[in-house]
């Protein structure tokens, strides 16, 4: 895919269904809570949120290790689309695609606002400082590791 400029503070001037691919993509505020594994209670519906996160999320960096290739390597990886957003109602109030999708504004530590990521690993945004690597827990053990109950 060719380089394609940002627009201006393109998520204050667009609506979501009018960013271009590049565009769509940086959104993402790299905080890693969507690479979060969940387990889905069968009887309620309910999501449980682990401190687990998936095996290719570099915790320090909160990014995908494997970008490219992830949905060959994780089955269940979440793959976020315009069309899709409104599926995914587990997705945190953070969440800068929620957000702009709810008609709110992006918060003030996003990095397109706040020019990095350093202010929402500072203020507890990402999962850095919680998560632990699935490639470090053994399945048996994930129970214990759940932090939220998500109702669906």
């Amino acid at each position: 895919m060719p380089d394609v400029a940002l627009r201006e503070r393109f998520w204050e001037r667009y609506p979501l269904d009018a960013l271009n691919d590049a565009e769509w993509e940086a959104l993402c505020d790299g905080c890693g809570r969507c690479c979060l594994v969940k387990i889905e209670d069968e009887e309620s519906g309910d999501l449980a949120l682990l401190d687990v996160a998936c095996k290719l999320l570099d915790i320090d960096s909160c990014r995908c290790s494997d970008y490219a290739n992830r949905f060959a390597e994780v089955a269940e990886c979440t793959k976020l689309t315009r069309e899709n957003l409104y599926e995914f109602d587990w997705l945190p109030s953070t969440c800068a695609y929620r957000r702009l999708g709810e008609g709110r504004r992006l918060a003030g530590w996003h990095p397109l606002v706040a020019g990095s990521d350093r202010r929402m690993h500072r203020k507890g945004i990402s999962v850095r400082a919680i998560a632990v690597s699935e490639r470090d827990v053994d399945e048996d053990d994930l129970e214990s590791h759940i932090i939220a109950i998500l109702p669906c």
